[in-house]
This record gives C-alpha cells, sequence and structure tokens, in this order.
C-alpha cells in the first residue's frame, strides 16, 4: 500500500477509535449499566478489528506509522 494512502487510512482509525471513546462516555452517562456492558464491549469488538486487521497490517508494511500512541 503507498505510504499516502496508509497514513490517511492509520489517521481515521484513530479518529474512529476516539469517537468509539466518546460514544461510549455518552453511554456510561446516560444509559443504564447492562447496556453500558453491551455497547462497550460491541465497540471494543469494532476496535479490535480496526486495530488487527486494518491498522497491524498496515504497520506491518510501514512501521513507522505506529505512534507511541498505539504501543
Amino acid at each position: 500500500m503507498k505510504k499516502e494512502v496508509a497514513t490517511e487510512i492509520v489517521d481515521l482509525m484513530v479518529e474512529f477509535g476516539d469517537r468509539l471513546n466518546q460514544s461510549v462516555a455518552m453511554v456510561q452517562k446516560n444509559c443504564s449499566e447492562d447496556e453500558l456492558v453491551v455497547y462497550r464491549r460491541a465497540a471494543g469488538k469494532l476496535m479490535g478489528t480496526m486495530l488487527l486487521d486494518i491498522m497491524n497490517p498496515i504497520f506491518d508494511e510501514h512501521p513507522d506509522l505506529k505512534s507511541d500512541r498505539l504501543e
């Protein structure tokens, strides 16, 4: 993958992860504990998929794109 494309995808995945974290915080403030548990699990699955299936293959090809924040 071209480095420019890889960089843009990594930036988007980080942004999406941040947005998912924001959504979990919103659910935590406004929903029941049971709803939070279910939602947090679903959001975690999405974040795991983004890391394992999208970002890690990019980092394998372009290790310099992996920021300290993702260690």
